[in-house]
This record gives C-alpha cells, structure tokens and sequence, in this order.
C-alpha cells in the first residue's frame, strides 16, 4: 500500500465490508476450538507453556495465517487504516502470536518487534518473517518490560488482555500505566478486542477493560471504533 493509499484510508474512510460466509463461522468455530483447547491445558500449567503446547500441537491453532479465512485478514486492513497517517520509528506489537499484524505493521514503520508469550509462536513468526528485514520477535511477556525507558511510538495491544487471569481492574489499570510509560511523549497505543455491541460477556469484558484504560490519567482517547466483531481504541500519551 503506498503512503498515499494510506493517508486517504486514515481521513474518516476505512473499508467497511460486512463479512459472514461459511468460511467465516468455520473460523468462528476454529477459534472457539482454539480457546477451548487453550483452557484445558492452562489448568495444569503456566500461560506460557499453554500456548505453547497449544501452537505445537496446531502450527495456526486460531487460523490466523489461513488464506480462506478472510476475517482477520479484513480486519487488519482496517486496523491499518485507522491509524493517524504519521511516521512510526519503534512500533511494539505484544502477543503478536504468528506475527501477522506485525506484518501488515512492518511497511509503515522503521522497526517492529513482536512479542509473544509463547516460544513456539515466535518461532513460527520468525519463519513466515523472513523477508521483512525491520522486524524483529522476542519471547517476552510485559513483566519482562517494567522499567523499560520510553522508546515506542506506537504499541498494539489486540487481543490479549482477556486471556490474562485474574484481569481485575487494578490488573487493567497497571497495564494501561505500563503501556504509557512505554510511549514516547504523543505515542499512540491501540487497543483492540472482540466486541459484539455488549450482547455476550466477552463483550462486556471488552468494554470494562476499553473504559479503564478510558479513566487512566496516562493517556487519551483519540478516537473509538466499533465493528463486527471488534473495539478499537487509539490512545495518545499526552
């Protein structure tokens, strides 16, 4: 995409298509498998291990990288589009899984390093990576990162944070102090997370941890976004 395909998508008009085929709720159905999975090997274990036993077992366990999934493919678009149109040195992508995001990142940015809490998706990222020369993955957890001085201009946070147990609010409210520490002064963090208009509870979920980073004195919303089936929230530290 060049930067000025890029600019025209960040004033006001990112693609709005409606997607709900077969092939769509077979993907529904892989990631609800995927987490199902997830939850019972997390009963024995730590986070880490979890998703690792789960990635070895399923190279692509929520069919992140499959081409007949449009999804996620769709959804990163968008995602790309709503960003502000600006030059982006360091960009942190945390639980970047098979790094898909972090590629679609990678053109627009100087560096992008990826994290991940499973080393067996890192590995897999670093695989399906080889071409891009600016990126770089890292198994990490954001604990790893406290006391990190503030180097990133942007930072995604999309679809993580609810497989963090307990999440209460202080947990929420840490994350999102941490994440500000992180950015350099008028950084921009994106949130993102499954939404269907607080019909389920993972819904609800998504709009609590969305309003605590909302009421966090370390940064400001910039703009919200509401599509099937995902929030996106951009915050800017001040």
């Amino acid at each position: 995409m060049t930067e000025t395909a890029l600019e025209s998508l960040t004033l006001g008009k990112p693609p709005r298509r409606f997607f709900m085929t077969l092939r769509d709720i077979a993907f529904w159905v892989r990631s609800a498998r995927a987490d199902a999975t997830l939850a019972r090997f997390r009963t024995s274990q730590e986070a880490g291990p979890a998703f690792d036993q789960l990635y070895g077992a399923t190279h692509d366990p929520f069919g992140a990288t499959l081409p007949q999934f449009r999804y996620q493919r769709q959804k990163y678009e968008t995602l790309i589009s709503i960003l502000p149109f600006r030059p982006y040195r360091e960009v942190l992508d945390v639980g970047c899984g098979l790094g898909v995001f972090a590629r679609c990142l990678a053109p627009h940015a100087e560096h992008v390093l990826g994290i991940d809490i499973s080393e067996e998706a890192v590995r897999g990222a670093r695989h399906l990576s080889r071409e891009f020369a600016n990126i770089e993955y890292r198994r990490s957890d954001l604990a790893q990162f406290a006391g990190t001085p503030a180097r990133y201009d942007l930072i995604v946070l999309a679809d993580t944070l609810y497989y963090l147990s307990p999440l209460t609010d202080a947990v929420v409210d840490g994350i999102a102090r941490q994440m500000a520490e992180l950015l350099v002064p008028g950084g921009l963090l994106m949130l993102v997370n499954h939404f269907f208009f607080a019909i389920d509870p993972p819904s609800r979920m998504t709009r609590r941890i969305h309003d605590r980073f909302i009421a966090s004195p370390d940064l400001a919303l910039k703009s919200e976004h509401r599509r099937a089936f995902y929030l996106s929230s951009i915050f800017e530290r001040p």
